[in-house]
């Protein structure tokens, strides 16, 4: 497998008003459409943080989303960490 073939894991934690307005659900269908395994996860500050793996540029394609000003909600900052794939999600959750 070429390195950029690799799957990675992509962690981004999401700050604005993100929680109770269906950003998870959308979140979630966003990264299955990418074809990602993963997870978002609202977090007690008021964050989501969301991790998703597979393809690089699937992973991509979701943190594009993630700032497109397109989301359910306002996203008001985007923090992004770059990882190797676990391989510890089977699916895309809502937590």
């Amino acid at each position: 497998m070429r390195k950029e073939e690799e799957p990675v894991r992509l962690t981004a934690w999401v700050r604005g008003r993100v929680q109770g307005v269906g950003f998870r659900w959308w979140v979630r269908s966003r990264g299955l459409e990418s074809g990602l395994t993963g997870a978002a996860t609202n977090l007690d500050d008021g964050r989501v943080e969301v991790v998703a793996e597979g393809p690089r540029a699937g992973c991509e394609r979701l943190l594009g989303h993630l700032r497109s000003g397109e989301t359910p909600g306002r996203v008001d900052s985007v923090v992004e960490r770059w990882a190797s794939a676990g391989g510890s999600f089977d699916g895309f959750v809502e937590r």
